[in-house]
């Protein structure tokens, strides 16, 4: 049997054991990668509905909507577990996701219910899905501009 690993902060110091191997990541890049994937599969089930239940192509277009926000919200994940600045860009990929979810379910409840979801809720979404993609941007080239003046 191998030595027991002792995960406290202190560990090498107090006890002369190693510390743990393994650093804990933060959870936020966890939870935002989970809400990736969760509209990644919503927009898989999306296409497969404008298909099957006759959704048109609003909802053709909100599947293809999630599912490219999906893909980029996992890379912004990513980053933030290796990248500085990872609070800002956190914060800008939550936004894309709740810009990008209202926006799809605005055109879901259209094609489907024929009615919107609220008033506004297709361009509050939209506007924050862009703001947001404009925040990530912001974020790269000053993460990029600040690591080039470190060096």
């Amino acid at each position: 049997m191998g030595k027991a690993i002792d995960k406290t902060p202190m560990a090498g110091l107090l006890t002369g054991r190693p510390a743990d191997p393994e650093p804990r990541m933060p959870r936020a890049p966890d939870a935002l990668a989970a809400l990736a994937a969760l509209m990644g599969a919503g927009g898989v089930a999306l296409a497969a509905a404008a298909v099957h239940a006759d959704g048109g192509e609003l909802a053709d277009k909100a599947s293809l909507f999630l599912v490219l926000h999906a893909a980029a919200l996992l890379a912004v994940s990513a980053h933030a577990r290796v990248g500085e600045g990872s609070k800002r860009l956190l914060a800008a990929g939550f936004a894309l996701a709740a810009g990008a979810v209202l926006f799809d379910a605005d055109l879901t409840a259209r094609a489907f219910l024929g009615a919107r979801l609220f008033p506004f809720a297709a361009p509050i979404g939209g506007s924050l899905t862009i703001l947001s993609w404009l925040a990530l941007a912001v974020v790269f080239a000053f993460g990029a501009q600040a690591k080039r003046a470190l060096q």
